[in-house]
């Protein structure tokens, strides 16, 4: 059936997308300097960076510590939702109601759709920080920092995620041939012959 390939490839998306916002999260790259002395040098004319590493998260600033909160509940609830869509799929025989397996479905959509909006929106917060300091002139430019890797990988995670969770609500809906929510009707015509009327 189609919802079934579909569910394979909301799969696929969503494990690929909480790979990346796990390598997201772990990985110290969200802003990286590039500077030699007093002047500022890209990444792509010399290919050399530096990243200080931070002894204790608390050290961190709270936009960054926030961004970091958001992407370990993107992670739990991308994890949360692939386990749900396993029980539910119509690969599985976890659950043997056929009639439950499009709400399953649609609430592990609902997840992933959250999970891609959680790393999203911290990625991006971050993003617009790191390009509004870099181009404030009250900012030293040994202070200025670049985009770094993990913020590209957060994008494309959280599109993953949100690809994932929005084709899961797409597809998730109840089979037409369920006889779930129809209404029975049934005829008095043996009862009402027997009636004499006036």
């Amino acid at each position: 059936m189609g919802s079934m390939g579909v569910q394979i490839v909301c799969v696929a998306l969503g494990v690929l997308g909480m790979v990346g916002v796990i390598v997201c999260c772990a990985i110290p790259r969200w802003k990286v300097s590039s500077f030699t002395g007093s002047s500022i040098v890209t990444a792509q004319s010399t290919g050399q960076q530096q990243c200080k590493k931070y002894d204790s998260v608390l050290v961190l600033a709270s936009s960054l510590q926030a961004a970091r909160a958001m992407t370990i509940i993107s992670i739990l609830f991308s994890s949360l939702s692939l386990l749900i869509l396993f029980c539910g799929a119509d690969f599985t025989t976890c659950v043997q109601n056929e009639d439950a397996k499009p709400k399953i479905s649609l609430v592990a959509g609902i997840g992933l759709l959250l999970a891609g909006l959680l790393v999203i929106i911290p990625v991006s917060w971050s993003a617009h920080i790191i390009v509004r300091d870099f181009n404030n002139p009250l900012v030293a430019a040994s202070q200025k920092r670049e985009l770094g890797a993990c913020i590209y990988v957060g994008w494309g995670a959280g599109v993953l995620l949100l690809l994932a969770g929005g084709l899961l609500c797409c597809f998730s809906r109840p089979k037409s041939g369920s006889s779930g929510g129809t209404a029975k009707y049934y005829s008095n015509s043996a009862s009402g012959a027997n009636k004499n009327y006036v």
